[in-house]
């Protein structure tokens, strides 16, 4: 990245940071939208604590360099919480997307050519994979455990109703006392 797009970026990057912090909380319900902006306790307010330090740390990755694994350890925290709540995918990863606008309304005045801004809107597209990749995992890990709870459940049920067979092999094989004929 130049040096030009990346100090008027380091210039900006406050009021960045807080237009992206609020773009991000407007995505939830107004009440709790309301509550995260205002409440500055980081345990009384864990989700806009964590989201307001990541997208820092995140800002200052794309602008100084990518480390995956640094991008990785900040993004985690943001998408994870996203990935439990009631959002579809697009609105919980969405966010990083809109990176691209505020900065261009932030930067009117800078004199950045197309290729710079061009290369740092790929630095985002990066960091929207990610997030992708960071979403689809936690969503599986979800669903995976949905699942075994239902398992484990069901098998629970069948123990109690004496459906289960005895043996070691058992704890997997359900006795059907009325096979269905054909």
């Amino acid at each position: 990245m130049s040096t030009g797009l990346k100090n008027a970026l380091v210039k900006k990057k406050k009021a960045i940071i807080k237009k992206w912090f609020d773009t991000v909380v407007d995505t939830y319900p107004p009440d709790t939208s309301r509550f995260i902006k205002s409440q500055k306790d980081p345990f009384a307010n864990p989700v806009g604590n964590t989201t307001f330090h990541g997208l820092k740390a995140l800002f200052d990755e794309l602008v100084n360099g990518m480390d995956y694994e640094t991008i990785n350890s900040f993004l985690d925290p943001i998408i994870r919480i996203r990935a439990v709540q009631d959002f579809s995918p697009s609105k919980a990863i969405g966010f990083i997307f809109l990176l691209k606008k505020i900065i261009r309304e932030s930067l009117k005045e800078a004199s950045s050519g197309d290729e710079e801004y061009h290369m740092f809107d790929e630095r985002i597209d990066k960091l929207g994979l990610i997030a992708f990749d960071i979403y689809v995992g936690c969503r599986e890990k979800i669903y995976e455990i949905k699942s075994n709870e239902f398992k484990n459940r069901t098998f629970s049920a069948f123990e109690r109703a004496g459906l289960i067979k005895e043996g070691k092999e058992s704890q997997d094989v359900i006795q059907d006392k009325n096979p269905p004929t054909l």
